[in-house]
């Protein structure tokens, strides 16, 4: 069955809840999409043209699986949002380093194109949850947001970090504190959620690469030392090991209601 012509009444909500093993993954994916992208366009030696028609092909893949799906299946959600980040990172390296566009331009561009498809999206559905990604129109909406928050995180944290000289060590404080602000403002000062989702996710991405940047860069630059190899390697483990645990939750819960029906 094609994913188009599915009752939007079979379609279960297609985003996982929000909790602090969302957080987790999102944050190493975004670690990922830092680290993997300069692997492969470096280390490995494919180039950038390569890597990206490769990583474009696989995402591409990943988002027609994703789109046919009637529910959240935690594999092909996560491998799509590692994806994503992989590719969000290479508009902005393309635009940075390939077209020589300045941050103080690329980053302010991708936050107008953002506050658009949020814009458009909720003069469409009238609201930006993600409680409610239960339609095809919804989820399109859903992965263009995501998509773009990826390039201008990676915008707003390569202008914060190299463009104004934050540095690493300070962009990981910098970007946690902020995130650390928005949940103090949702937790204890009723502080809207849908808002206080949409922050967090796109401040996550620079966080996620300030932390891969200061893992995987040498110590000359002021990183760690331990390489976007190891790094990359590192964080899909754990990301592969978090989305097990989630998909067996998943399949128990799913027994546990056919036993009971």
């Amino acid at each position: 069955m094609s994913f188009a012509k599915q009752p939007a009444a079979l379609r279960l909500n297609k985003v996982p809840e929000v909790t602090l093993a969302f957080w987790a993954i999102k944050i190493m994916s975004t670690t990922v999409g830092e680290t993997g992208a300069d692997y492969l366009a470096v280390h490995v030696g494919l180039g950038s043209a390569v890597t990206d028609g490769i990583t474009m092909a696989l995402l591409a893949t990943a988002l027609i699986l994703q789109l046919r799906a009637t529910r959240y299946i935690p594999w092909v959600y996560w491998l799509t949002v590692v994806l994503v980040s992989v590719v969000g990172t290479q508009i902005t390296d393309l635009l940075t380093d390939g077209m020589d566009a300045s941050l103080y331009v690329s980053t302010p561009v991708f936050a107008a194109v953002l506050a658009a498809i949020f814009a458009t999206w909720y003069r469409v559905e009238r609201t930006l949850s993600i409680h409610t990604i239960v339609t095809l129109r919804r989820e399109l909406f859903y992965w263009s947001a995501i998509l773009c928050t990826f390039a201008l995180g990676t915008a707003a944290g390569d202008l914060a970090t190299e463009a104004l000289g934050l540095g690493f060590n300070l962009g990981v404080i910098v970007f946690g504190g902020m995130i650390a602000l928005i949940a103090m403002a949702y937790y204890y000062y009723d502080a809207d959620a849908v808002r206080c989702f949409w922050l967090t996710y796109i401040l996550t991405r620079p966080l996620g690469a300030s932390l891969g940047d200061l893992l995987s860069q040498s110590r000359d630059y002021g990183g760690l030392g331990f390489g976007t190899i190891y790094t990359s390697i590192g964080f899909l483990v754990a990301i592969v090991a978090l989305v097990g645990v989630l998909s067996l939750k998943q399949s128990a819960a799913s027994i546990q209601v056919e036993n009971k029906s």
